[in-house]
Formats: structure tokens, C-alpha cells, sequence
């Protein structure tokens, strides 16, 4: 891939372009998150039939992902990320029109299908930046995320405060949105194929370093749907704490996430990604055992803000590595993204699942064994910390001078 236009702007303002596109992701999908009671009324569902609607949209994100690196090929990714973002904000609509299970089951499979694609598009772009910096910018664009997120959600919550029809509230947002996000996307690297470069297959089966990657992003994203839909229960039900102490605990936990994403960059930068997913390993069993072992709201609070710190760059750092271990970051980045998206879909059932059957303790429990998998397998991070330092040895290799 080659970039038509490298000089004209410079990498950080690629980087602050990227960076944007991320946030307005995020706030989609906190806009999105605090209206679904609403459509749950106005669909007429039930616990179980909203819960399989809203499963279309991981399984439309799994279909899409392999489809975004042709895209990319096909019209550069800068036309292909503006087509992608504007996609995904448009999409936002869907949901809130949907009168049945039925139509709510079609939106949301678009609606997941233009999340995914777009996902990794920026990923992809994200990655490039990175290798062009020689240095660690994932984690802090995955901050951004969780920023957009949380900007949406505060939206979102004040727009049900005030009683505002979802319809009108998703129209306004997904307008301002496809605005912000098409701007954002013009500042994009626009990376376009070699004249004698293949296009990437439509579908393919992810390398295999993909597969291993994405089994370390698994045990991340698992602990992070477990912990999103199951905190708040958790000490509801087991602490029995009060509603505002359980809603504040998953406020907690996200807000550890967002704030270890946007400074976690400098850890690994100083660190590696492999010493630091490993220390997060540890924070994230330590706040596991906290949870389960836990006789206080105030023990229990603090493991899940101990597993949102501990968790939070694993992904980003599973989506760089990724990104630098072969020759098509996006069929790589698809892979590991679509084993993250099936852990995020399959954490909250199974461990309602096996609460149901034993107790969310041992629910907690399993997570916290699956957080050890962090501290065991960080390893293979390795291909893509070497990648960065090849880059940033290679920039000095460039530099005219007297060597030491």
C-alpha cells in the first residue's frame, strides 16, 4: 500500500484525525447503549426476545469484518473510512424504527455489519499511524472510544431524562455524527494498493498469529462483558447494595477503562506491550479474587475498578499486534475482531448461564481464571512490539549524522 498525499499534512495530524473517527465510534454506541430500554417499550419485547434481537448485532459485525480490507482496497481508505463512518452513524436510526422483534432483528444486523466494518477500517488506519510514529498510539485511540462513548452516553441519558421520543433523539445524533465523522475521515492517511498488489479475498480465514492474538483480546473482552452487564446485578443481589451503589460500580469500572486507555500509551511505550498486558494480567486477577472474595460493597467496587484497569489496553494492544505480524493488517485485525466481538456476545449468557446454575461468585470466579490467561499468554504480543521497535530503529538509521 502507498499513500497518494504522506507529505501534505504530517503523521500527527493523521494521528489527531484517527483519533477523532475513534471517538465518534464511541459515541454512537453510547448513544445507542442508554435508549434501549426505550426500544425494548416501544417493540413490545420481553427479557429474552430483546436479548436475541440485540445478539444480531455482534452476529452482523462477524459477517462484515473480513469485507472492510476490500473495501479499503477497492477506493483507498480515505473514501473508504468517510463511506464506513457515515455507514455506522446512519445506522443509529435503525434500532429505534423497528416495531417488532423481527425488524429490530434486520436493524440490528446493520446495524452491528456497519459497526464492524467501520471498526476495522480505523483499526487498520490506526495501525498504519502507529508504524509510522514508532511508537504505541493504540491504546490511547481506543481511549478516545471510551470517551465518545461516554459523551453519547451522557447525551443519551439526558435525552431519556427528558422524555425525548428514541426517533428523534437517534435522527439529531446520527446528523451530527455523520457530520463530525466525515470531516474527521478527510484527514485520514488515503492509502491506496500497488498497481500490481492482489486484491484481499472477500472472506478468508484469519493467519493464524490472528488466531493466537485474538485468543489473549478473548479473555479481555469476556472479563469486559461480564463486568459491564453483571457488576451492577453483582452487588445488587450479592451485596445487596442499593440500585444507585450498583449503577456507580459499572460507572467505575468504565471510567477506570477510559482513564487507563488514554495514559496507557506511555506504559507501554516505557514497558512493552508484552510487560504490560501481563502487569494488567495481575490487576485484572487481583480485582477477580477482590470480587469474588468480597463480604463489602466496598471490596467489591474496588475489584471491578482493579479489573477495568487491568483489562483495558489489552485490546488495543491485541488490534496493533495484529496489525504489524503479516502483510495485510486488515485481514488480521478483522480475525482478532471477530474472536473479540464472540466473547463479547457469549460473556454476559454464560455467565448468567452458570450463576443461574451455581452462583455469580463462581460466575466471577470463571472470569477470574480467564484473567490469568493474560498473565500466561501476553507472549504473543511479541511479533508486533518487535515491529514498532524495527520502525523506530529504522527512523534513526535514517537520520544523517555522526553514529555514536
Amino acid at each position: 500500500m502507498k499513500d497518494v498525499d504522506h507529505g501534505q499534512g504530517g503523521v500527527r495530524r493523521s494521528r489527531y484525525a484517527v483519533a477523532a473517527v475513534f471517538t465518534v465510534h464511541g459515541a454512537v454506541t453510547g448513544s445507542f447503549a442508554t435508549r434501549v430500554p426505550w426500544i425494548q417499550d416501544h417493540a413490545s419485547l420481553g427479557a429474552g426476545q430483546l436479548g436475541f434481537a440485540l445478539a444480531f448485532g455482534a452476529f452482523g459485525a462477524s459477517c462484515s469484518m473480513p469485507l472492510a480490507g476490500r473495501i479499503s482496497h477497492r477506493f483507498g481508505s480515505r473514501t473508504a473510512m468517510r463511506g464506513l463512518i457515515a455507514m455506522w452513524t446512519l445506522a443509529l436510526v435503525l434500532p429505534a424504527l423497528a416495531p417488532n422483534m423481527y425488524m429490530l432483528c434486520l436493524a440490528m444486523f446493520v446495524y452491528g455489519a456497519s459497526a464492524g466494518m467501520a471498526d476495522v477500517a480505523m483499526n487498520a488506519l490506526g495501525v498504519e499511524v502507529e508504524r509510522r510514529l514508532g511508537k504505541s498510539i493504540m491504546s490511547g485511540l481506543h481511549g478516545m472510544w471510551s470517551a465518545g462513548a461516554l459523551i453519547g452516553s451522557a447525551a443519551g441519558t439526558l435525552a431519556a431524562h427528558l422524555g425525548s421520543d428514541a426517533r428523534l433523539h437517534f435522527a439529531l445524533a446520527a446528523a451530527t455524527l455523520t457530520l463530525l465523522g466525515i470531516l474527521a475521515a478527510g484527514w485520514v492517511p488515503d492509502l491506496r494498493p500497488q498497481a500490481d498488489e492482489e486484491p484481499p479475498p472477500r472472506f478468508a480465514l484469519p493467519p493464524r498469529s490472528a488466531l493466537l492474538i485474538g485468543a489473549v483480546g478473548f479473555c479481555a473482552v469476556f472479563a469486559e462483558g461480564a463486568s459491564l452487564d453483571w457488576s451492577a446485578v453483582f452487588l445488587k443481589n450479592r451485596m445487596e447494595s442499593s440500585a444507585g451503589l450498583a449503577a456507580a460500580t459499572t460507572t467505575g469500572f468504565m471510567l477506570t477503562m477510559a482513564i487507563a486507555r488514554i495514559s496507557g500509551d506511555a506504559v507501554v511505550n516505557r514497558y512493552g506491550a508484552v510487560r504490560t498486558v501481563r502487569g494488567g494480567g495481575v490487576l485484572a486477577v487481583l480485582g477477580g479474587l477482590l470480587i469474588v472474595l468480597a463480604g463489602h460493597p466496598a471490596v467489591a467496587m474496588t475489584g471491578f475498578a482493579l479489573m477495568g484497569l487491568g483489562i483495558a489496553v489489552v485490546v488495543p494492544l491485541c488490534f496493533a499486534a495484529a496489525g504489524h505480524a503479516g502483510p495485510n493488517p486488515s485481514q488480521a485485525i478483522a480475525g482478532v475482531a471477530t474472536i473479540t466481538y464472540t466473547s463479547g456476545l457469549v460473556a454476559p449468557s454464560l455467565i448468567g448461564g452458570v450463576a443461574q446454575a451455581t452462583s455469580l461468585v463462581v460466575s466471577f470466579g470463571l472470569v477470574t481464571a480467564l484473567a490469568f490467561g493474560l498473565v500466561a499468554f501476553a507472549g504473543v504480543l511479541r511479533s508486533g512490539e518487535r515491529a514498532v521497535r524495527a520502525e523506530v530503529s529504522s527512523r534513526v538509521e535514517a537520520v544523517p549524522g555522526p553514529r555514536p
